[in-house]
This record gives structure tokens, C-alpha cells and sequence, in this order.
């Protein structure tokens, strides 16, 4: 799984990245700081089942704080996108592909409107990041019709030549693009009522195809970044008011990194996504980080419940992807070979069989299924059973 973080630039979006990973990203208040995509590993928070059993679990990826565990994600820091993007302005042609691997991606907004639509400073809130909302889905949208602009006239020869299938051929030729399947190319056709040969096809109706694929194949969560500025809250209350079908997330990526970066340096006691810290070595801790930490706490954890970017990472894979965690463990003990307590964690799709999740374990698990446990409740279960989040599964499979 690819979380892509994007927007346009000097949003703060390598900040975010950083917070969300801790890994270096070059972060600087000036457009295009960012060239190359940043690549790190992010983690989704998910409630440990290790409580339930009464265990404490040693996880070999990922970690556990207090019942807490922290499950591992692929994270693309994408650059900067402006306005005209798909037209190749900026460098819109190579990020718009560098975006092609994501699943899922957030949109980081500087809520404050402390810079304009270039990426430049500007007088914080002299400009309304609800047009960064609109632009970047314009160009995400337009991006996907240039590529099946591109191709579509030799496409729809070749359906007709070839008596292919259109659903499938359209799925072959953009499976690049990532989760454009068969089935939901065929979705999107019935919902708009795209019954007619390809050729026949309107440039509008190719461009409401391109757009509804896009939206399905690449969803979009907002992080309304910078709302520890003054102009912050206001507009973030506008926005979530003029964009109610959107999730959009209140936060400070600035208050979160620097949060995890005392955490790690054993400042303070921190959990990723909770309303509190607390302080283990004041006496370290001068006045100038005395004085951040008791603004984070009164403007950001009081106010909005965290700092957002926990929450951005959860709901993303949570609530857009739909997926859920599913524990599996070798044996009743909820040991691995090794003896590690819940070992593993794996993210998979809602709606997952118990087969299915054999094979995401390993295909020969997969090959040899028998059976499987259901270790909550100590019931065997079919290959056909779906499971839920937060199960912890034995398989049972032939040697």
C-alpha cells in the first residue's frame, strides 16, 4: 500500500511527511524544496488486541505503545503541484506520474492562507485555500483524461478490430495507474450510463469516465495543515462548512513532529495521536521548548483533540480504503515460530475470506488451506468466512 502526500508548495506537506515518518525531508518556506519524491514508512494506528488476551506482543515491523499498535505504511512526499500541472507548468508532468503507484492521498492545505496559489508567502489569510481544494482536484482529474485522451481513439479501433471486451480492454491499458480493475472500469460505465461504443464517447462524457475513475482509484483526504496560525481555525470552520462531502482534518504538522522528535530523544512520553504528553526531563528541556510544548498543548491538543496527523494516516486507510487489520499467529499461543507474541499485523481489504487472507500470509498457506480459528472466539472457521478488524486467525494448512 502507497499513502501520497500532496499539494501544492510550501503547505507545510514535507513537514507532514516528516512528522508522519521522522525521516529527513528537506523542508524550507520557498516553492519546489521538494524535486525527487520523498519515500518513508508511516504508521496506522489500530487499538492491539495483546490486552484481550492479557499478553504483551513483540511485533517484528511496526511497534506497540500502551496497548497501541503501530502498523506500517509505504509514504510518497510527491512535490509541489500548481495550477495548470497536467499542462506540464511546474513540474506537473513528472510529479502528476511520480503519483501513479498511490492508493490513497492527502491533500495538505495551508488552512492559514499564508500562501497563494504559486506557493509563495502572502499575508496569512489573504488567501482562500478552498481554491487549492478545487484546483488540485481539477488537475488530478484532468491528468487522468489527458491519459485517456491520449490513447483513446487507437483503443476504441482495437475493442471494434478485436471484439475485445471494453471493460477489460480500458482496464489493461491504465492498470498502471493502480486499481483500475475490469469490474470497477464497468462500474463506472453503468453509473454514467456509458452504454455506447467507445468511439461514440463525448469528450464530456470521457472526461466524467476519467473523473469518476480517478476519484475511485486515487480518494482524497484533506489535511488542513497550519491551524496553530490565527487565521488558522477560522478558515478551517469555512472549510469543512463549503466542503461537507470531503474528509478534512484540523492539523499541525509542525506540532506533531516537533512532539515525536522530544518523544524520541526520551523529552517526553508521547503516544501519536492522542490529546496529551507528558514531560519526563523538564530539567533538560529549555525556555524556548518549554514555552513550544505549553503552546502545542493550549492551542493545538486542547483545542482540536491532536494534532491531525495520526488522525489523517488512520482515516485514510480506515475510512477511505476501507481496510482493516487481521492478526495472523502460527499457533493458539498467538506465537510465531520464534516465539514472538503477535508477531504481525497485516492491512487487508474489508470484505477479505479467510482463504484469501491465507494467501496475503503466504501463497503455500494459501495452497495448503484447511482451516482456520478464530482465536477470539475459539471457533473454526471456512474458507468463505469474512473477517473483521482486529481478528487474530490461526491457519490451519497442509505441510
Amino acid at each position: 500500500m502507497f499513502v501520497g502526500c500532496i499539494g501544492k508548495p510550501s503547505t507545510g506537506k514535507s513537514t507532514f511527511f516528516r512528522a508522519a515518518t521522522l525521516a529527513e525531508a528537506e523542508i524550507a518556506n520557498y516553492p519546489f524544496t521538494t524535486i525527487s519524491p520523498n519515500e518513508g514508512i508511516a504508521y496506522v494506528k489500530v487499538k492491539c488486541v495483546d490486552k484481550d488476551f492479557g499478553k504483551k506482543c513483540n511485533p517484528r515491523t511496526g511497534y506497540c505503545l500502551n496497548h497501541n499498535r503501530f502498523v506500517p505504511v509505504r509514504m510518497l512526499d510527491v512535490a509541489g503541484l500548481v495550477p495548470g500541472a497536467h499542462k506540464g507548468l511546474g513540474r506537473g508532468n513528472q510529479f502528476l506520474d511520480d503519483l501513479r503507484q498511490a492508493d490513497v492521498l492527502i491533500h495538505v492545505v495551508d488552512a492559514a492562507g499564508s500562501t497563494n496559489e504559486m506557493g509563495e508567502p502572502v499575508e496569512p489569510g489573504s488567501y482562500d485555500p478552498a481554491d487549492d481544494i478545487k484546483f488540485l482536484e481539477v488537475e488530478l482529474d484532468m491528468w487522468y483524461f489527458g491519459l485517456l485522451k491520449k490513447v483513446w481513439d487507437k483503443l476504441s479501433r482495437q475493442v471494434v478490430q478485436l471484439q475485445q471486451q471494453t471493460g477489460k480492454a480500458i482496464a489493461k491499458q491504465f492498470s498502471g495507474l493502480g486499481g483500475i480493475t475490469e469490474e470497477l472500469v464497468e462500474e463506472c460505465m453503468e453509473n454514467l450510463n456509458l452504454v455506447k461504443k467507445l468511439h461514440e464517447w463525448s469528450e464530456k462524457e470521457l472526461k466524467n469516465f476519467a473523473s469518476m475513475l480517478r476519484k475511485k482509484t486515487k480518494p482524497i483526504i484533506i489535511a488542513c495543515n497550519k491551524v496553530d496560525m490565527p487565521t488558522g481555525k477560522a478558515n478551517f470552520d469555512k472549510l469543512k462548512e463549503k466542503f461537507k462531502d470531503y474528509i478534512l482534518i484540523a492539523c499541525s504538522a509542525e506540532s506533531e513532529l516537533a512532539l515525536r522528535e522530544a518523544a524520541k530523544h526520551g523529552l517526553i512520553e508521547y503516544i501519536p495521536g492522542e490529546n496529551n504528553f507528558k514531560v519526563l526531563k523538564e530539567e533538560e528541556l529549555n525556555e524556548k521548548q518549554k514555552s513550544a510544548l505549553d503552546f502545542i498543548k493550549k492551542k493545538i491538543l486542547d483545542v482540536y483533540g491532536s494534532t491531525g496527523v495520526q488522525q489523517v494516516l488512520d482515516k485514510a486507510v480506515f475510512e477511505l480504503l476501507k481496510y482493516i487489520a487481521v492478526y495472523p499467529v502460527a499457533n493458539g499461543k498467538l506465537e510465531d515460530k520464534d516465539g514472538n507474541i503477535l508477531p504481525d499485523c497485516l492491512l487487508v481489504p474489508e470484505n477479505i475470506t479467510a482463504l484469501e487472507f491465507a494467501y496475503k500470509v503466504h501463497s503455500d498457506i494459501g495452497n495448503g488451506f484447511i482451516k482456520a480459528i478464530d482465536l477470539k472466539t475459539k471457533q473454526i472457521i471456512g474458507k468463505d468466512h469474512m473477517l473483521k478488524n482486529r481478528d487474530v486467525i490461526e491457519i490451519v494448512s497442509k505441510k
